[in-house]
């Protein structure tokens, strides 16, 4: 198995039980080794009292696409710290896209870069993810 196909049997193992983003009706649009795009329609229950996206819906789109860009390498990897900077608002009806990209990887530790774009195109947030390999595999690989 290459590098590219582990990635996607790593995706397909994670989504299987990945429930908040099942949840939230997100899709994997694409996963790489250290990359993954994600996407999500802003439904009228993730809406806040201002009447837009609720920054922790935002959130939940960029964690998730940090999640699988991080596991892709078939090496099990948690969130070590997470922060979010918003930028603007998103919109009932918008969908979503955040695309992760993996900074470094050093030792046990990774840095990526999710950036969350509206369908103008314009930057609705910064997110930037620390990880932690753990111990375990996601699919069994020939040794």
């Amino acid at each position: 198995m290459d590098a590219q196909q582990l990635a996607e049997a790593a995706r397909d193992a994670m989504w299987a039980n990945d429930h908040a983003s099942q949840g939230t009706d997100q899709e994997v649009i694409s996963v790489a080794p250290g990359t993954a795009t994600l996407a999500m329609t802003v439904r009228q229950d993730m809406l806040n009292g201002h009447g837009t996206c609720h920054g922790g819906f935002v959130f939940t789109l960029a964690d998730s696409a940090f999640a699988f860009a991080c596991n892709a390498r078939n090496q099990k990897a948690v969130a070590q710290h997470c922060s979010i900077t918003y930028l603007k608002p998103a919109h009932k009806g918008e969908r979503l896209t955040a695309t992760a990209t993996e900074c470094a990887l050093t030792g046990r530790s990774g840095l990526y870069d999710v950036a969350v774009h509206n369908p103008a195109g314009d930057l609705i947030a910064q997110f930037r993810g620390h990880s932690r390999t753990v111990p375990g595999q996601h699919v069994e690989t020939p040794e």
